[in-house]
């Protein structure tokens, strides 16, 4: 009996002692803070759905015409518009962000004199002007007619009066004109070149050290038309394709940000360079003999080379080229409009969403188009913050640069302003400028790490004009590759920079010629252009808006800042096994290791292999917070292990000795192909190749590190 008792006696203890445990834990529980579960949650896939379905077509459509109402070129009354419009947009109760407001930067800008037009003329001996070159492009509609459409112009092209004969350069780059000082003295001569294989500031440069005085820029109907040029049936206002006095204008700066502030380049010296189109008529009585076939163009003649000046007989004979620029420099405010949606969970962590906003005229697809979708993605996240639906985990920082087209100079001020900021806290920054340039497929750039959230958001949206296929399934039928890892897979490009992606859709090039969209920065980039001959209904837009914003609120919202090494490490091994095809024999001979090299990389590989297991087999969402903060600052920090700031010292604002710039042309390391290029051309330069060798063996043993466990 006592025995039957005390069991009894235990058991109600038991029960008794559950049951105050139980009763414990669940008032815990049910009264622990709500930042507790907002730690653990990860991004809500519902939510991306409902972001699908609200992104509005129409809308863009809309935002656009408010765009490119007037020509908004930097500092002017029209960028002043748009920078209203934006914060209005931004600034709106209802749909509206967290915060925004105007950041002014005092910069140096460059303008053609409107009281004194830059003009391109032929002159006989005596000075008598035989014949001007067209001053402004042609009226199809009223937007041409707008007095505030600048004159084709070359920005920073310094003003001056060269006086010359005539050479034709191809396009500016260091063999063309190599090729052609062997055929001709080129000294006070004056180049036309084409646009295209050099930039424009380099197509000056290029000619400076042969003692050329001056350069004309031209868009060959090859190049951007097909061939294509009357304006009759097969241009502009009938067609996408340039009518004939169609000019791109541009920025002589190559360098990033304010000319005046004191990370820059030097001023460039020597060369005039003004861009304009040329007579046909004319181009065509070139003198000397014919250039070789990769430099003949579109128009019916044949170009020639040598010479210099126009050839005997024809009406222009002995006939000198004279530029007359006008150019003049001042410094202006010009404005960033900046937004910001701020982060739940991980405020101090930022995800940059940002594109230019001034044009060199009304610039409907450069940069309108991308600005349009921007707008329509922070109406549909606004309204969400603002009705109480949705924060992300991160904060979301928008960006509308000004001054972008005369050298990137408000994301660079920005970028230099906050540098210390920026460097500590950005996870990624997604770039969306010419949004649709054609609706044929997806054109996406960004670190290799990137490319499988870049999947996954392609494949949730519909291609436009195409039944139930994806953009994912478009595009990897248009551009594709095989990865070792993964398959076939759409191709992403690479950018010279870190943490970026780069989005629009883009025309199959099996079709066109074009480098770009035709009218790009001539005074036909307009909203009548946009709507009837690149988009119209603008479902590519909304295409676009849906990829790149469920891009951001993955990047944005993820409990796992959703970046794979696993795919840094498989591109690191090919541009290893790139570069050991391509230079290993020839650097074995001058007793030069490629050894180091390849230990880094399989280091980076083997680092890369552990942390992905130890995402695998971690349950993150019931990790301590501070756990999953350590992989996520491991992820983010990736790239910064790759820079360098002593890596690349001709090479201005560049530091990633993954993604710099490159002049060798190689899939490989850049610094390592351009300094293998410069030695086999000049033998004391294989020091710098060996130089090259340990920066990239020290930066991605230094990547590999930052994968490891804690020490």
């Amino acid at each position: 009996m006592i025995k039957q008792v005390l069991i009894g006696v235990l058991c109600g203890a038991a029960v008794l002692t559950a049951g105050i445990l139980i009763g414990h834990f669940g008032i815990t529980m049910s009264s622990a803070p709500s930042w507790v579960k907002d730690v653990a949650k990860d991004v809500d896939e519902s939510l991306i759905e409902k972001f699908l379905s609200e992104v509005d077509n129409i809308q863009i459509q809309e935002n656009l015409r408010s765009l490119t109402k007037v020509p908004h070129m930097a500092t002017t009354a029209g960028d002043e518009q748009t920078v209203q419009l934006m914060l209005k947009r931004w600034q709106d109760p209802e749909t509206g962000l967290d915060q925004a407001w105007r950041e002014e930067f005092m910069v140096y800008l460059s303008f053609p004199d409107p009281k004194k037009p830059n003009k391109v003329t032929v002159v006989s001996p005596s000075d008598e002007v035989l014949y001007t070159a067209r001053e402004k492009e042609k009226t199809y509609t009223s937007d041409q007619d707008d007095p505030e459409v600048v004159q084709p112009y070359a920005a920073y092209s310094p003003a001056g009066h060269p006086k010359g004969k005539l050479v034709y350069a191809n396009q500016g780059k260091p063999s063309d004109y190599q090729l052609l000082n062997n055929t001709v003295d080129l000294r006070g001569t004056i180049a036309i070149t084409r646009y295209g294989g050099a930039g424009r500031g380099a197509k000056a440069i290029n000619a400076a050290p042969y003692g050329v005085i001056g350069v004309l820029v031209y868009t060959d109907p090859l190049d951007i038309n097909d061939g294509l040029m009357s304006d009759i049936n097969e241009t502009y206002p009938h067609s996408w394709y340039m009518p004939p006095s169609g000019v791109e204008r541009g920025s002589f700066n190559g360098q990033f940000g304010d000319m005046l502030t004191p990370y820059l380049a030097p001023k460039m010296v020597g060369c005039k360079l003004i861009l304009t189109c040329f007579s046909i008529g004319h181009f065509s009585e070139l003198g000397g003999k014919a250039a070789p076939a990769q430099w003949q163009g579109a128009f019916n003649c044949t170009y020639n080379f040598g010479g210099p000046g126009f050839q005997n007989p024809s009406a222009f004979n002995n006939s000198d080229v004279k530029l007359d620029i006008f150019n003049y420099e001042e410094k202006k405010n010009s404005s960033n409009v900046m937004g910001v949606i701020k982060g739940s969970v991980e405020p101090d962590r930022y995800v940059i969403y940002g594109n230019h906003r001034d044009s060199w005229v009304h610039g409907a697809i450069d940069p309108s188009s991308g600005t349009s979708v921007m707008l329509e993605l922070t109406r549909v996240l606004g309204k969400m913050v603002k009705q109480g639906k949705w924060r992300p985990r991160r904060s979301i920082i928008f960006g509308s640069w000004g001054a972008e087209e005369f050298g990137l100079i408000g994301s660079a001020e920005y970028t230099e302003q906050y540098f210390t900021k920026l460097s500590e806290r950005t996870v990624a920054y997604i770039n969306v400028d010419i949004a649709v340039f054609a609706n044929a497929t997806l054109r996406a750039s960004g670190m290799p790490s990137l490319q499988k959230i870049i999947f996954k958001a392609a494949k949730q949206v519909d291609a436009p004009g195409l039944d139930s296929t994806s953009v994912y399934d478009n595009w990897i039928q248009y551009s594709n590759r095989t990865s070792q890892a993964n398959g076939l897979i759409p191709n992403v490009g690479y950018l010279s920079g870190a943490g970026i992606i780069d989005f629009c859709l883009m025309t199959m090039w099996s079709k066109t010629n074009a480098r770009i969209y035709p009218a790009y920065h001539t005074a036909y980039d307009t909203f009548d252009y946009a709507s009837k001959f690149i988009d119209p209904g603008f479902v590519s837009h909304q295409a676009i808006a849906r990829t790149a914003g469920n891009v951001l609120i993955r990047l944005a919202d993820s409990l796992l800042v959703p970046l794979n090494c696993s795919d840094y490490a498989e591109t690191l091994e090919d541009y290893l096994n790139t570069a050991v095809t391509l230079y290993q024999h020839q650097l074995q001979e001058r007793n030069i290791s490629m050894e180091p090299l390849k230990r880094a990389v399989a280091s980076f590989r083997s680092a890369a292999t552990h942390l992905d297991q130890v995402i695998r087999s971690s349950d993150l969402a019931n990790e301590t917070p501070l756990t999953v903060r350590r992989i996520n600052d491991q992820l983010m920090l990736l790239d910064r292990a790759f820079l360098d700031p002593l890596a690349f010292p001709d090479k201005y604002a560049y530091r990633h000795v993954i993604w710099a710039s490159s002049s060798a042309g190689k899939p490989t390391f850049p610094g390592l192909a351009d300094a293998f290029a410069n030695a086999e051309s000049q033998s004391s330069a294989w020091d710098k190749v060996h130089y090259h060798l340990s920066v990239l063996s020290q930066a991605i043993e230094g990547a590999a590190h930052t994968l490891g466990d804690v020490i």
